[in-house]
């Protein structure tokens, strides 16, 4: 065989590796329906809230939390960690308002907890109620039905309940690129969800009972890493069938994205820092499918060159069209509708999106949060 014959064969490996992920994971994703229920329920829930030096986003963001639309026993809990601003002023003035409102200052800093975890888990310790609900301090929900509708998602055996936290559109590539990234990972943890295979949640949108953390010790295990309190903890307590997912665009919680380049790159190192500590069997999973993501564009390039590019353009053709159904359906689903016109560029763009950030992967991780 002939070395660009072999060049073209890879090129049709990768491509089968890539319409299995489409076919087999994110048709999930793309098709799903959640299933009618006869009754709805509402259960006592405790949202939770860090925030450190947030006095802006507070003051914007929390009120959105504050008149929830949800008859059933609730409270909103703010740990203000450490902050130097503004915050405990506005979270005091809000309190006098939403009696709801609980919250919960720390003054000392935890030397061998990293990141956001010490404060967390006392606002999870603190938490009345069983179910906790979680977002950031920059977040929003999308409506005043967001405490009831992902709540309503704890039937019988469902312990974790996955959301979507999308940032809010704006003018600009930077803010197209920001919000793909976000779709494109969402389209992988919704989808692995739902094929029973959990990995990870984002700390903008989740909620979980709060018997699980204490069950498995709460961060204990990977509290000397600064980030993973989301998505490090559902990898280790997920199961095949004690994770949901709520799709519903009154559940979304948006966020504001980073202003520069350099900010989001800041941002996307440190959350790739965490991919490193997850399940051998989800770094398999998901490390075939960059892999094969980021020689796609290589090999076809290289067969359309040196070997035939009237046969090099049928896998092409295949893995375009596979693709482009089930990114407009997801795409649709997730709100991100503007961005499917955008497709094939967006496609192009997250071969070098893997050029540039795959490397923090194997960076050590900074100690902020």
């Amino acid at each position: 065989m002939t070395w660009d014959a072999i060049i073209f064969y890879i090129l049709v490996a990768v491509t089968l590796v890539q319409v299995f992920y489409y076919l087999f994971f994110f048709r999930r994703l793309a098709y799903y329906k959640p299933k009618e229920k006869q009754q709805s329920q509402e259960h006592p829930v405790s949202v939770i809230i860090c925030a450190r030096d947030e006095d802006e986003n507070i003051a914007r963001n929390l009120p959105g939390i504050l008149v929830q639309q949800y008859a059933t026993t609730h409270e909103v809990i703010v740990v203000d960690d450490n902050s130097l601003d503004d915050s405990k002023y506005i979270l005091g003035e809000l309190q006098k308002t939403f009696k709801n409102l609980q919250i919960i200052p720390l003054t000392q800093e935890a030397k061998m907890i990293k990141g956001k975890k010490y404060p967390l888990s006392i606002g999870i310790k603190e938490a009345k109620h069983e179910i906790v609900l979680l977002t950031d301090a920059d977040c929003v929900p999308a409506s005043e039905h967001w405490i009831y509708k992902m709540q309503d998602a704890f039937t019988p055996g469902v312990e974790i309940v996955l959301g979507y936290g999308p940032y809010q559109k704006a003018p600009g590539v930077l803010n197209k690129l920001i919000r793909f990234e976000t779709f494109h990972t969402a389209l992988q943890y919704f989808s692995y969800a739902l094929a029973g295979n959990t990995y990870m949640g984002v700390g903008r949108n989740l909620a979980y009972r709060k018997n699980l953390f204490f069950q498995n010790k709460g961060f204990s295990s990977i509290n000397n890493i600064p980030s993973g309190d989301d998505d490090l903890f559902i990898n280790k307590v997920a199961t095949k069938k004690n994770t949901a997912i709520v799709l519903d665009p009154d559940t979304f919680t948006f966020s504001k994205p980073k202003p520069t380049w350099r900010e989001w790159m800041r941002q996307k190192n440190r959350h790739y820092t965490t991919g490193k500590y997850y399940k051998a069997s989800h770094k398999i999973l998901l490390g075939l499918y960059t892999f094969s993501f980021f020689l796609f564009y290589p090999f076809l390039a290289a067969s359309i060159i040196f070997f035939d590019w009237r046969l090099s353009f049928i896998p092409f053709g295949i893995r375009f069209l596979v693709q482009a159904i089930i990114w407009n359906k997801a795409m649709k689903k997730l709100k991100e509708d503007d961005l499917i016109n955008w497709f094939w560029l967006l496609d192009i763009w997250m071969f070098f999106y893997y050029l540039i950030f795959i490397p923090a992967v194997w960076k050590k991780p900074k100690k902020d949060w």
